[in-house]
């Protein structure tokens, strides 16, 4: 438990409506000691609703410790020691509503996990592997090369292709197939 020690003694506060003359009211606010009997008193029901409202119990013990932070330092501005309770609990579902807009924006702002990292050896045969395709397609006709380049590579649909290279869609389903057919053979050749 948190100790809250008291604040040096200040000069009362003149309410803004007294006249002079008139009784002199002083504004004390919640004092150190009643904000203690309220600590003592509904520190487990706060931690409850704090609880109600985020997920773990290291973050409700920080919410409920904070409010009674800051209600400690705001003491002077609760007038009335009865409302002392409720201002504690909009407190904590402020700090918990806090919390989790943190967690949240914390959460998206991550960024997302790198994929594991490709050994040196694996780089290596893939690099072969695009350099022996690079050399298949080199060796196909020029109008499966073409196709295949638009289609594949590229990433357009038959339709597509075909209007780029101005030929029907017939000649494009067959250059692509005969070209995969082509290539294929070559990548399967031995070298």
């Amino acid at each position: 438990m948190p100790v809250i020690a008291p604040m040096p003694a200040a000069r009362p506060a003149r309410l803004p409506n007294q006249r002079d003359g008139a009784d002199e009211a002083v504004a004390a606010g919640t004092t150190v000691d009643h904000l203690t009997e309220t600590y003592r008193a509904h520190y487990r029901s706060l931690l409850g609703l704090a609880a109600l409202l985020l997920d773990d119990t290291a973050s409700c013990e920080d919410v409920v410790q904070e409010a009674f932070i800051r209600v400690h330092s705001a003491r002077k501005r609760v007038r009335d020691p009865e409302k002392t309770l409720a201002y504690l609990r909009q407190t904590v579902v402020n700090l918990s509503r806090s919390a989790l807009r943190r967690r949240i924006l914390g959460l998206k702002l991550l960024s997302k996990p790198m994929p594991d990292m490709a050994s040196a050896e694996e780089g290596a045969y893939e690099q072969l592997e695009r350099d022996s395709l690079i050399q298949a397609m080199k060796g196909l006709q020029r109008r499966q090369r073409e196709v295949l380049v638009l289609r594949y590579f590229a990433d357009m649909t038959e339709a597509q292709v075909a209007e780029t290279l101005g030929i029907s869609l017939g000649s494009v389903k067959a250059y692509g197939s005969r070209g995969i057919a082509a290539l294929r053979l070559a990548m399967e050749a031995p070298a």
